[in-house]
C-alpha cells in the first residue's frame, strides 16, 4: 500500500468518530498495536527530542524498505508515533522523503494537541524522514 493509500484510510478511520473523545480512544487502541520496538534500542540515541514524553524510535531497511518500531512511555504519544509509523513503515526511503503529512490536518490531530504534544509531533515526523534520508544516502552510494 502506497504512503498516500494509507493516509487515506486513516483520514477514513478518523471521520467515522463525532467527537475527539472517540478520537482519543482510537488513537490509544492503535497505541496498543504499535510494533514495540526492541528494548536494546531503548536509549538515549533512539529518544526523540523535543517532545515531552519519552518516544524511541528504531529504523532498520530490509529489502530497500525502512522498518519502523517505537514505544513511549504515554499512551497518547503511542498512539501518534503508532499513527505515523502505519503511514511510513515498509515504505522506500524516497517515498518517506517525498511524503505530505497533510493528512495529519485533515484528521484534525494538530489542533487537538497541546502545543507541547504538536511539537513533539513534528519532532517525530522529522526523525522519521531524518533516518528516511540516511538510507536513502547509502542506497544512492
Amino acid at each position: 500500500m502506497s504512503i498516500t493509500e494509507i493516509q487515506n484510510e486513516l483520514i477514513d478511520e478518523f471521520a467515522m468518530f463525532d467527537d475527539w473523545m472517540q478520537r482519543y480512544e482510537y488513537m490509544i487502541e492503535l497505541g496498543k498495536t504499535l510494533p514495540l520496538i526492541d528494548d536494546r534500542f531503548k536509549t538515549d540515541d533512539n529518544l526523540i527530542k523535543g517532545c515531552q514524553s519519552k518516544v524511541w524510535l528504531h529504523a532498520e531497511m530490509h529489502d530497500n524498505k525502512v522498518i519502523f518500531t517505537a514505544d513511549s512511555d504515554a499512551i497518547i504519544t503511542k498512539g501518534i508515533i503508532a499513527i505515523l509509523i502505519r503511514v511510513f513503515s515498509n515504505q522506500s526511503p524516497q517515498d518517506i522523503i517525498d511524503a505530505e503529512t497533510d493528512f495529519i490536518d485533515e484528521i484534525g490531530l494538530k489542533e487537538h494537541l497541546s502545543p507541547t504534544r504538536a511539537n513533539g509531533l513534528v519532532s517525530m515526523i522529522k526523525q522519521l524522514k531524518l533516518y528516511a534520508i540516511a538510507y536513502q544516502t547509502q542506497l544512492s552510494k
